[in-house]
């Protein structure tokens, strides 16, 4: 399959994790349910990983590779942290879209530390979700859902 049919699955798993969370964090401390959210994918990665026989020592790999996906750990589990913290504070609605500036940022990243070139068509993708971003941004600043 290709990597856009999995880019779409992913979008629609995001889209439910916000909803999801939502109704969550309603009751609890936004800290202590990215705790527990990330044990659940834990426990659920293990077993995947072990049972498709995906498993390799990873202190085999280069150490160049332990660093960037531990450096990848680190920023995903403050975004996940910060994510949650929004969550509990602010409309699913107004939080997802803003975190998806994301796109935006990748792209930029991307383009500064990657040398990745998106064609003109992907670029004018790009500034429409920043253009996304800053409405929804400002809708949140005068109050509107």
């Amino acid at each position: 399959m290709s990597w856009t049919f999995w880019a779409f699955l992913a979008a629609g798993f995001a889209a439910l994790t916000a909803i999801f969370a939502k109704v969550g964090v309603a009751n609890v401390d936004s800290d202590l349910a990215t705790l527990l959210r990330t044990t659940v994918v834990l426990a659920l990665l293990g077993p995947f990983v072990l049972l498709t026989g995906k498993w390799s020592n990873p202190l085999s790999l280069p150490p160049r590779t332990l660093v960037f996906l531990a450096l990848s750990a680190i920023a995903t589990g403050a975004s996940w942290v910060c994510y949650f913290r929004a969550l509990q504070a602010g409309p699913a609605s107004l939080v997802a879209p803003l975190d998806k500036l994301s796109v935006v940022l990748v792209a930029l990243f991307a383009f500064a530390f990657l040398g990745e070139r998106p064609s003109p068509l992907a670029w004018l993708g790009i500034v429409l979700v920043s253009i996304g971003s800053i409405v929804i941004a400002f809708a949140a600043a005068r109050g509107g859902a």
